[in-house]
C-alpha cells in the first residue's frame, strides 16, 4: 500500500490551495453578524439599567422596613463633659419596672408585645398579646398611661393588674414591680 500524507484543514481566513486562486475566502457565517454590535450594546445598556433600578427599589424597600429615613451621616458626638464643680442635678432615683414592652392597643389598653425573662411581668404571668387595662387604681388607656402608673408605684410592693388575654378572658394578676438601677 501506498502511504498518503495527511492534509491539515486550512485555518479560517487562509486561501485554499485547491481553489486555485488568491481571491478572498467566502465566509457564509459573517453576513448575519452585521448589526449585532448595536443590538448587543442596546440590550446590555437596557439590562444594566434594569439591574440598577431594581437595586435602588430593593434598597428603598429595605430602608422603609428597617425604618431608615435618610442617608447615614457622620456619627453624632456626645456633648463635652461638664466639670464636677458645675453640676447641680442629683442622679435620678431608681424607678419601678414590670419588665415588659408595650404598645398602644387597638382600643383602650396597653398591648404587651414582649415580656422580659426573668422579670416581674413574667413572674406574674403576663404573656405576649395580653392587653393591660388597669394597674392598681390607675386605668390604662395607652402605653404611656401604663408607664406613668408603673413609675408611680413603689418597687417591691405588690399591685393588682387587670389584663385581657388573646382569648378574650379577663384576669387579675398580682405583680411586684422591680427596681431599675
Amino acid at each position: 500500500m501506498e502511504q498518503t500524507a495527511l492534509r491539515p484543514k486550512p485555518m479560517p481566513g487562509q486561501n485554499r490551495p485547491e481553489a486555485g486562486g488568491q481571491g478572498p475566502v467566502r465566509r457564509p457565517h459573517a453576513a448575519p453578524r452585521r448589526g449585532r454590535r448595536t443590538r448587543t450594546l442596546l440590550l446590555g445598556l437596557g439590562a444594566g439599567t434594569a439591574v440598577l433600578l431594581s437595586g435602588i427599589g430593593i434598597g428603598l424597600v429595605a430602608a422603609a422596613v428597617t425604618g431608615i429615613t435618610g442617608p447615614a451621616g457622620p456619627p453624632r458626638q456626645a456633648p463635652p463633659p461638664v466639670p464636677a464643680a458645675h453640676t447641680t442635678a442629683a442622679p435620678a432615683p431608681p424607678g419601678a419596672t414590670l419588665g415588659v414592652e408595650v404598645a398602644d392597643g387597638e382600643k383602650a389598653g396597653a398591648l404587651v408585645v414582649a415580656v422580659h425573662v426573668p422579670g416581674p411581668g413574667y413572674t406574674a404571668g403576663l404573656v405576649r398579646g395580653d392587653l393591660v387595662l388597669q394597674l392598681g387604681a390607675a386605668r390604662v388607656d395607652t402605653a404611656a398611661d401604663l408607664a406613668r402608673a408603673v413609675t408611680r408605684s413603689r418597687p417591691g410592693k405588690a399591685v393588682l393588674l387587670t389584663v385581657r388575654h388573646d382569648s378574650g378572658a379577663y384576669q387579675q394578676l398580682t405583680v411586684t414591680p422591680g427596681l431599675v438601677t
